[in-house]
């Protein structure tokens, strides 16, 4: 539970910890979680604690076991009666990039494939279903002017096409409308919902981890953050899955390979592997001093839109 910062009467202000941990395993990206997917790793800010980044790294290890690398602060969420608890809850939560690893977690730790908790951002084999039944439930919800057009767009309404990194106005949207179970339990609503909106999560940390996806999202279009994902030696086509997988879309074959090979990311090991139902194929590792060199440079990855 997080610890008490200020309490007046029965009003509490509390700090949390949180990590969204990613990693991609065989073209699925991944969360890790614990509470059996019901929560991300987590726990309060306390004196002891030399940095919150320290703070965290101490939880995310004993809840789960598996170290942190790569890491940067997300976002810092406040909202009051988000909490399921009716108090206040400042989530300062951090965005992680990982190797799945090999780890024994304990209990309930373990990883989630990101979309059982937002099935409707899936969009590698085109668009699921579920996204225009979403669409005709929030058309019909009885909510605030402007709710219509923040459907249109946030969702590809209306022919605006979809945007893959409105991650978060899209869970906000359905949170509003009472679509998702969290906007139910914290109405105090019980009734099970009509559509099934994916797996849901205590407090907010669904909320925290679509902007953890959100941002992920963003960033592998301008800075190659992918390769901290990625096994020390991979074939392109591994490389394309887990672009693929993480943004859920398509990507352009030969567009996204001449991409890679024009900025330089990548470099040949000499080896191959017959690991691919196919003919042999080349193994590369990232080129890391191309980090520095491309700090500024721009990489719009060729996604395929619908």
């Amino acid at each position: 539970m997080p610890s008490t910062i200020v309490s007046t009467g029965s009003n509490t202000v509390s700090a949390d910890l949180i990590a969204v941990l990613a990693a991609v395993s065989d073209g699925v990206p991944l969360v890790l979680t614990t509470g059996q997917g019901r929560t991300l790793p987590s726990g309060p800010f306390e004196l002891e604690h030399r940095s919150l980044q320290e703070g965290l790294r101490r939880w995310v290890e004993e809840q789960t076991h598996h170290p942190l690398g790569y890491l940067e602060q997300l976002y810092t969420f406040a909202d009051r009666g988000r909490d399921g608890d009716g108090g206040r809850v400042i989530s300062i939560s951090y965005l992680g990039l990982t190797r799945r690893g090999s780890a024994q977690m304990d209990g309930g730790a373990g990883w989630v494939d990101w979309y059982r908790h937002f099935p409707w951002e899936d969009h590698r084999t085109g668009e699921p279903p579920l996204v225009a039944a979403l669409r005709q439930a929030l058309s019909q919800a009885d909510t605030a002017p402007g709710f219509l057009q923040r459907v249109a767009t946030s969702f590809g309404a209306q022919g605006e096409g979809w945007n893959e990194e409105l991650v978060l106005q899209r869970y906000e949207l359905l949170y509003e409308a009472g679509l998702v179970a969290e906007a139910r339990r914290d109405r105090g609503a019980g009734q099970a919902a009509a559509l099934a909106t994916g797996l849901p999560m205590e407090g907010d940390h669904r909320r925290i981890l679509a902007t953890g996806i959100a941002r992920l999202r963003a960033k592998i279009k301008y800075r190659p953050v992918v390769f901290e994902l990625m096994p020390e030696t991979f074939t392109l086509l591994q490389l394309q899955r887990s672009v693929e997988a993480l943004s859920g879309r398509l990507v352009h074959k030969q567009n996204f390979r001449r991409l890679i090979e024009q900025q330089q990311l990548v470099e040949e090991t000499g080896d191959v592997t017959g690991d691919t139902g196919g003919r042999p194929a080349k193994l590369f590792r990232f080129r890391r001093e191309v980090v520095a060199e491309r700090a500024a440079t721009g990489t719009k990855l060729p996604l395929i839109r619908s």
